[in-house]
């Protein structure tokens, strides 16, 4: 049973071209709710890991390494949406995904402010593990113009803002879109930030990733 196994699991790598996370869980079944690390899913995403240097709204490095991890079926979701992108010419850059609750109250000790954190008392979708914040870069990898950077907290950054050039408010609508088509709610307040569907039933969590 075992080389019936590893000869399924070659097979799928090899000659079927799956990337061999996803052939480990086509022959060992993993739930929807487990953490995974999306690098190990997918080689196809920019990353601008935000909070994993000083180039944030903190001014401050909280995670001690650059990791993208989310429940699996937001892992799931998000590819699907990557793949949508690219057939468009783009490639989604990620800033932020799941976020251990040790680290949001950190966060939450250095603004103590609703309007810029959210209060580890309740928890966010991040600490669920089922948010993104992202972006997208072109085919030339040059960044896609959203109208504000990531984590500005202005009026600007949301969807409802209609001071914006034509070209900015287009990129927008198709961020949307194509997020919402496969799955995800937009945060009305910032034009990066992406719930997947039914991640606030999941349970806020301290898991935290090692370094190597």
């Amino acid at each position: 049973m075992k080389l019936l196994h590893l000869f399924f699991f070659i097979f799928s790598v090899l000659i079927l071209n799956i990337h061999p996370a996803f052939a480990q869980q086509i022959d060992r079944p993993v739930s929807d709710s487990t953490f995974v690390n999306l690098k190990d899913y997918s080689t196809d995403f920019v990353y601008d890991m935000r909070y994993a240097t000083e180039n944030n709204f903190l001014k401050a490095k909280v995670y001690d390494c650059a990791e993208c991890y989310l429940r699996l079926k937001t892992v799931k979701a998000l590819i699907a949406a990557n793949v949508e992108f690219q057939k468009l010419g783009y490639t989604i850059k990620i800033f932020d995904c799941y976020r251990p609750l040790s680290i949001q109250k950190r966060m939450w000790q250095m603004v103590p402010n609703p309007s810029y954190v959210a209060n580890p008392a309740k928890g966010s979708i991040h600490n669920r593990g089922g948010a993104v914040d992202i972006a997208l870069i072109d085919s030339d990898g040059t960044a896609v113009d959203f109208g504000t950077d990531f984590d500005f907290f202005g009026e600007e950054a949301s969807h409802s803002f209609k001071k914006l050039d034509r070209a900015i408010r287009k990129n927008r609508k198709l961020l949307r879109k194509v997020m919402e088509v496969n799955g995800f709610k937009a945060l009305e307040s910032e034009w990066w930030h992406y719930d997947f569907k039914g991640a606030l039933g999941e349970k806020v969590s301290n898991f935290n990733w090692g370094c190597n």
